[in-house]
């Protein structure tokens, strides 16, 4: 094997036109997720402050948001409901005429092209914020996949295309797939939120669901960050019960899980990039302490490299115009 000074690695750097043909990892537009925060009325743009850039947007706002992700080559959105009123049971979430519902019908009328992916959960919709039936001071697991399948069966009715339960409660994914088959939606995929941390990057997205639990916390349902093994349980769990595609969230700080899940399955891995992740990067840009868009791309390309078919990220638009090259 040829050695220093014969063998130069540094030649394949020397120039773009080089790196780029030697790339190893690619990121592109199309493999962006973008989430999005929809609620009632019109012209409303409620800024997020813990997210700049993110906002609640109202339907009709949404539609040109939609729009102009689609026009930057993203195919898909991930739609997240702010209910008009909340209840104990979550009762909108599964309403034939919530938030969520009324804009999937209108968005597949409006940017049909788009991917439709629903986040199916409760924890917006409850006043008490957590993501399943309260029964004392405990989720009911077995209680909750009822109204989790129902809001699933509501989405995919109303023209999601993807439903992707992420409340972490044992057989969500049974309870869906089962309820959306009985229902005639055999071919509507899943996307299951498989390992999905008890983290403290969630902060700022539940400011933005309006979500934080009233009492209590969630610990009791979503890993422990110190897991790694039970993240392969709780995906071949979800793989074994109908999960079209796995998903670890948040990525960034599981980057290893990532990795770990790619290397042992063969299904489709999404990693979300969340909201604390991009909140912290915004912030550190916003100091100049980061060069953004170089910060931003090396952070999705470094979730991309670890597994990650998809990512979701709420950086997707400012992704998508710095991978074309604009500002």
């Amino acid at each position: 094997m040829a050695t220093f000074p014969q063998l130069r690695l540094r030649r394949l750097r020397a120039t773009e036109a080089i790196r780029s043909m030697v790339s190893e990892t690619r990121l592109s537009p199309s493999d962006l997720i973008y989430p999005l925060f929809v609620c009632h009325g019109r012209d409303v743009r409620t800024p997020i402050e813990p997210m700049p850039g993110c906002y609640q947007l109202s339907l009709d706002l949404l539609l040109s948001e939609i729009t102009e992700a689609a026009d930057l080559g993203i195919r898909s959105v991930l739609l997240f409901g702010i209910p008009a009123s909340k209840d104990d049971v979550g009762s909108e979430a599964y309403d034939t005429s919530g938030i969520i519902q009324e804009a999937l019908r209108a968005i597949k009328q409006a940017v049909p092209q788009v991917c439709l992916i629903t986040d199916v959960c409760l924890c917006e919709y409850t006043d008490h914020g957590h993501c399943g039936i309260v029964q004392g001071d405990r989720v009911d697991n077995d209680a909750t996949l009822e109204l989790l399948a129902r809001t699933a069966v509501s989405h995919a009715e109303a023209g999601a295309d993807v439903v992707a339960p992420s409340a972490m409660m044992d057989g969500q994914v049974a309870a869906i797939r089962t309820a959306l088959d009985n229902s005639g939606h055999t071919e509507t995929p899943i996307m299951a939120y498989a390992a999905k941390y008890a983290s403290a990057f969630y902060g700022p997205f539940r400011v933005a669901a309006e979500s934080s639990p009233q009492s209590g916390d969630r610990l009791g349902y979503q890993m422990d960050p110190a897991n790694w093994r039970m993240a392969l349980r709780e995906v071949e769990q979800d793989i074994r019960e109908g999960a079209d595609i796995v998903m670890v969230k948040p990525a960034l700080a599981y980057l290893d899980v990532i990795t770990r899940v790619r290397e042992r399955f063969d299904h489709p891995v999404a990693a979300y990039n969340v909201s604390g992740e991009y909140s912290m990067l915004k912030a550190a840009a916003a100091n100049g302490w980061l060069d953004e868009p170089r910060a931003t791309l090396e952070v999705l390309t470094a979730i991309k490299r670890a597994g990650a078919d998809l990512i979701l990220t709420y950086h997707a638009k400012d992704a998508a115009r710095w991978l074309k090259g604009e500002q």
